[in-house]
């Protein structure tokens, strides 16, 4: 048996950084008090959404990898409280910027970096002004809690994503998120299928999947996108275990027996039953096949 709690936050941002950093102290220092082992913020918590609109004025609000003041403060927080923290950062490296997180271990110490790989463009999600694509590949990280898979935001919709991350060993995967209206469209609502997006990949993986999402309206400038909460735990089969609402500041918790996962997961045979020769149609933009591969019908 080895049972570990995992915990999802969100919460409405405030114009300034440090008002930001301190209301996911206080979250994380809450969940760490009910029991939280690992404990996952939303994404790029540090200020609010600024990828509505393009605006080169925000790229210096960018900080570097090493010697980052939010990484050193949520480092030593991890450290104090013994839990694993997936820390989300806006990221300047040399003339590039990326949508970065870096995983945090119990101890203190920063495991390494990811960058994320899907980067989305449309209206009220600008980010391909802002991040160019991530050059990490997917990460898994061997924590104090288990092996741990993250993805970021648009990463979550994506299925080879998380079939990615398991087959390099994940135990459960982690989406920090930003979403929420969609300004062309006010009365059009993802949130369903955003959610079921990622309790399929549960389902499909066999292991629990949780997202943290923001809440709160939010403009720039004529455009306003207002977030939808709804952060989620799911467990192995895709089952909802805890969820937020779409307006309440929260801090969700659930408990899993990684090990009990594991058993279940290797009974199911899915992973053991692959066809990777078969695969090779993914290897292309348009289905085109590979060596190996089947062949492709026109």
């Amino acid at each position: 048996m080895r049972d570990v709690t995992f915990a999802v936050t969100q919460f409405a941002v405030a114009p300034d950084m440090a008002t930001n950093l301190d209301r996911a102290e206080d979250l994380i220092r809450r969940a760490a008090g009910r029991g939280a082992q690992v404990i996952l913020l939303q994404e790029l918590f540090a200020a609010p959404y600024f990828c509505k609109i393009q605006d080169p004025a925000h790229f210096a609000t960018a900080l570097p990898y090493r010697e980052n003041p939010i990484l050193s403060r949520f480092s030593a927080l991890a450290r104090e409280l013994g839990v694993v923290l997936p820390v989300s950062f806006f990221e300047k490296a040399g003339q590039s910027h990326f949508n970065s997180l870096a995983m945090l271990d119990a101890d203190g110490r920063d495991l390494g970096l990811y960058r994320k790989s899907h980067i989305p463009q449309g209206p009220g999600y600008e980010e391909k002004f802002y991040f160019s694509p991530g050059d990490t590949g997917f990460r898994v990280w061997e924590t104090a809690f288990g092996r741990l898979g993250v993805g970021i935001c648009w990463d979550q919709w994506f299925p080879e994503t998380a079939r990615a991350m398991a087959l390099m060993g994940a135990e459960a995967l982690l989406y920090p998120t930003a979403i929420g209206s969609e300004p062309p469209a006010p009365g059009y609502d993802s949130q369903p299928h955003w959610e079921m997006t990622m309790r399929g990949h549960a389902a499909a993986n066999i292991m629990p999947v949780m997202a943290a999402n923001r809440i709160g309206q939010e403009r720039q400038r004529n455009t306003e996108v207002t977030f939808y909460g709804s952060s989620f735990v799911s467990n192995e089969t895709g089952q909802i275990v805890e969820k937020a609402d779409r307006e309440t500041e929260a801090v969700i918790l659930a408990s899993f027996d990684l090990d009990a996962v594991a058993e279940l997961r290797a009974s199911w045979g899915v992973f053991r039953d692959r066809r990777p020769d078969l695969y090779g149609a993914i290897m292309g933009m348009d289905g085109g096949a590979v060596a190996g591969s089947a062949r492709k019908i026109t």
